[in-house]
């Protein structure tokens, strides 16, 4: 059995990826409920990249250390993605029934 709930087969039709599943969802929802989750995203990335950003000099390029610790931490950059999707999938799901 799987150690977490969230790696499943990708290519299983019936069940699919965390990301997969997102992009049905996000295609079926009301468009102004994915906008507003979206944009709750975006405000979550762009506070992050301030607070990395902080205190650098203006040669830093936020998008420069994204790429490395993408490729030093592949396998767990891909756990985290996996579960974001989930949990904004869940947001939707959550956001259609109120």
């Amino acid at each position: 059995m799987s150690k977490d709930w969230f790696l499943e087969d990708e290519d299983d039709i019936f069940v699919g990826s965390p990301k997969s599943k997102y992009f049905d969802v996000a295609r079926t929802a009301n468009s102004e409920i994915v906008e507003e989750e979206f944009d709750k995203l975006l405000e979550k990335v762009a506070v992050m990249e301030l607070l990395l950003s902080k205190d650098k000099d203006l040669d830093f390029d936020i998008n420069d250390v994204v790429k490395q610790y993408v490729i030093q931490n592949l396998d767990e950059v891909e756990e985290m993605k996996k579960g974001l999707y989930v949990e904004l999938t869940g947001d939707i799901i959550c956001r259609l029934d109120s």
